[in-house]
């Protein structure tokens, strides 16, 4: 009778779901992208769960890259973030309001200060509590947060305003930095300029991942790369120069055969043109493999032909008909039977299929890929030596 050591299998290489995220490349990335800020430091943006890759060992790459700016959307981010980056400054970029002192207070956050009300809020909190670090958000043209630019003027031209009430860092944020022939952001840059030089003396940082690109009038002293670090596209319109850093695959359940003038799917959308091989495998919309990829029966084709690609034995192979909550369907007619089989895995990005490729096939973009990755994904983490 046969025995089976189940202890010694990998639940990697077995799992329906898994997901590769390379550290090195994450740590390479951030490393690029200091070098294109100039003579601006470097931070990296790290809100939701490190781009759905893993705030933990995402943070940890970071920090031993010498990162020591991060940003955070959330103060329970940052809590979590401490704890593995002790000399960092951590920035809170959702603010702060009444009854979250304690959290930031204990774990050494700094909040950014990023409306009206919560500008009087903390004028208050120091005014009780003393001196305390913070960064103060302006909006010059997003208008979604940021206290108004002429109020930010008028605040720092304020010769009443308390000797405690000086911010660390005042930034804002481009809306079209992504589109570098837009007038917008020329016309962004000179009301933070202002803000700047009102504030003489304290850092400044406008540009994220996009705004880096731009160049040096928009570095200031820090920027705040984002989902560049990720491998994502910063920039609309030209090659990435970013390294990939994640790899998301699914495992074949099943290869069926199908005959022609059979459809595929739910609502039987898809209507196959020749006999054919299909592949069902283990992702879907509940995984974050977003329904909208789907190769028919959606409005969007009407406007992107093309669904999503995925990669398997070397070939690429299109999801067809609609995406289901746990399974997608791949038409593999055209790879030889010998070469796939039940068990192998669809890459659904990656190396060969690049996220941004497969969010425009979606009508989306890459960060909500990323951002919705779903908990069924078994994960390995590379790092500089894997």
């Amino acid at each position: 009778m046969t025995t089976h050591d189940f202890n010694e299998t990998d639940p990697f290489d077995v799992a329906p779901l898994r997901l590769t995220v390379d550290l090195g490349a994450i740590a390479e990335n951030w490393r690029a992208m200091a070098k294109r800020s100039g003579n601006a430091r470097a931070g990296a943006v790290v809100k939701a769960d490190a781009y759905g890759l893993g705030i933990e060992d995402v943070g940890i790459t970071l920090y031993e890259a010498g990162v020591r700016d991060f940003f955070v959307a959330a103060a329970e981010e940052g809590a979590t973030l401490r704890s593995f980056a002790p000399e960092a400054r951590i920035f809170v970029l959702s603010g702060i309001w009444a009854g979250r002192e304690p959290i930031f207070f204990e774990n050494d956050l700094v909040p950014v200060i990023a409306s009206e009300e919560q500008l009087a809020f903390w004028m208050g909190v120091l005014a009780e509590h003393g001196d305390y670090p913070y960064a103060l958000h302006v909006d010059t043209g997003f208008n979604r947060l940021g206290v108004p630019l002429e109020d930010a003027l008028a605040l720092a031209d304020d010769t009443s305003r308390p000797a405690s009430f000086s911010p660390v860092l005042v930034m804002s944020h481009l809306h079209s930095g992504d589109n570098p022939a837009s007038l917008l952001n020329r016309q962004q840059l000179e009301s933070f300029r202002r803000v700047a030089a009102a504030f003489e003396g304290i850092e400044s940082s406008l540009s994220a991942s996009a705004g880096i690109f731009l160049g040096p009038d928009y570095h200031f002293d820090l920027t705040r790369p984002g989902v560049a670090l990720y491998g994502g596209e910063a920039v609309n319109g030209v090659a990435n120069p970013m390294r990939p850093v994640v790899k998301a695959e699914a495992r074949i359940i099943q290869i069926r055969n199908a005959r022609q003038g059979e459809t595929v799917s739910y609502g039987g959308t898809y209507q196959l043109s020749r006999e054919s091989r299909l592949a069902i495998v283990s992702a879907g919309y509940a995984d974050g493999y977003l329904r909208s990829l789907s190769g028919s029966g959606l409005p969007l084709r009407h406007v992107v032909r093309d669904g999503a690609f995925g990669y398997v034995a070397g070939r690429k192979v299109p999801v067809i008909g609609r995406i289901t909550m746990d399974m997608t369907i791949f038409d593999v007619t055209d790879i030889p039977e010998n070469e796939i089989h039940a068990g192998d895995y669809v890459e659904l990005f990656g190396d060969n299929i690049p996220l941004d490729d497969v969010a425009r096939a979606g009508g989306t973009i890459g960060y909500e890929l990323l951002t919705g990755l779903g908990l069924r994904y078994e994960r390995r983490y590379l790092d500089d030596d894997s």
